[in-house]
């Protein structure tokens, strides 16, 4: 089950006891000197403005009421410490007790995060203006244009890709390309 790679992953609790699992995480984290395997651990909330009696007032609002986020290397000791912590009833993605939890992909990371408000790690961009990328997803895969911007903050390029005789601009992931070397 050792998959050394730091990664999210998702834990289904009762309903309403959300922040309980996380406290109750938390301190086995501790008590059990696991901070180098459970990192951080996230009920998904959101503001929300809310009106009673005529009186307004923010509200923190579950994104996933019965989910909480845990960011983790997977080992069998670390599924074990969250597995057993009161309130979880199971990682999300795996099918039947035993089997091996799938981990979030890190645009879905970066969704939950970024509509929380919280950045998720920044990624060093390893793009300059002006270099020769391939694409390698979507239908036009295989084609190969020239960065003309690069949005870090979105993860996003702009590529110049030769269709039909002129120049034209397409808005890529940066997960959508590679460097040609």
């Amino acid at each position: 089950m050792d998959n050394l790679e730091k990664q999210w992953y998702v834990i289904h609790t009762y309903s309403g006891y959300e922040n309980k699992v996380k406290q109750n995480l938390e301190s086995r984290v501790q008590t059990m000197a696991m901070g180098d395997k459970i990192f951080q651990i996230l009920v998904p909330t959101e503001e929300e403005l809310e009106v009673k009696n005529g009186k307004k007032r923010v509200v923190q609002r579950k994104v996933f009421p019965g989910y909480v986020l845990v960011e983790m290397i997977m080992t069998d000791d670390s599924w074990y410490v969250v597995r057993n912590t009161p309130g979880v009833t199971g990682f999300v993605g795996s099918a039947g007790g035993g089997s091996k939890p799938v981990p979030l992909l890190p645009t879905e990371v970066r969704a939950i995060l970024g509509h929380m408000g919280v950045e998720a790690v920044r990624t060093k961009v390893d793009f300059e203006l002006g270099e020769i990328v391939r694409i390698t997803d979507g239908p036009l895969a295989d084609m190969v244009g020239n960065i003309e911007e690069i949005n870090a903050d979105q993860r996003k390029l702009r590529v110049l890709v030769s269709m039909f005789g002129r120049d034209t601009p397409l808005e890529l992931d940066f997960e959508q390309v590679e460097k040609l070397s």
